[in-house]
């Protein structure tokens, strides 16, 4: 039997421990619904659209949030909970790491989707059930406009999902 050829699309020879901004998206298996769900109020003027996050969605919130705490060379810029997937702007600091090496934006992503799997499985009493696709897309920001650009992507993502291409996924 022959195997796609999956792509690999981090840079060939790029220091992913080295300091700077990326942006990353993660989505769930299969784009399933499982982390929040979006409605618009109603009323004068645009209201903001409004994220209310399922019980998997919190779990996410939390271990986002614990990343600063878990890698002390990382920190969380913003981010946002989708119905089936996240983004996030994260900062890798040139700073000590104690004893440890840098982690890479592939440990620290790796240890995010481990964590955030087995706590969702914990509650759900299910065993070995993906959470997540298969890696993540990620961008390396590379000036000022760059960021604020991904910054407000990030900030009006959910006012956007009535016409996400995934809006349709999965509950």
């Amino acid at each position: 039997m022959e195997y796609p050829n999956r792509k690999h699309t981090r840079l060939k020879n790029y220091d992913y421990s080295r300091k700077g901004a990326y942006f990353v998206t993660v989505c769930t298996a299969g784009r399933k619904n499982l982390l929040s769900e979006i409605s618009y109020p109603v009323g004068r003027g645009l209201p903001p659209a409004e994220i209310h996050l399922t019980a998997c969605g919190q779990i996410i919130k939390e271990e986002l949030e614990a990343l600063p705490m878990r890698f002390p060379t990382v920190r969380l810029e913003k981010y946002v909970i989708m119905p089936n997937h996240i983004h996030l702007l994260l900062m890798l600091r040139d700073e000590t790491a104690g004893a440890s090496p840098h982690p890479t934006l592939m440990q620290i992503m790796g240890v995010f989707k481990s964590l955030t799997t087995r706590k969702q499985n914990m509650k759900t009493g299910r065993q070995g059930e993906k959470l997540w696709q298969t890696s993540y897309h990620e961008h390396i920001v590379r000036d000022e406009n760059d960021f604020l650009f991904h910054w407000t992507y990030i900030d009006q993502n959910p006012a956007r999902w009535g016409g996400d291409e995934y809006f349709g996924g999965t509950p």
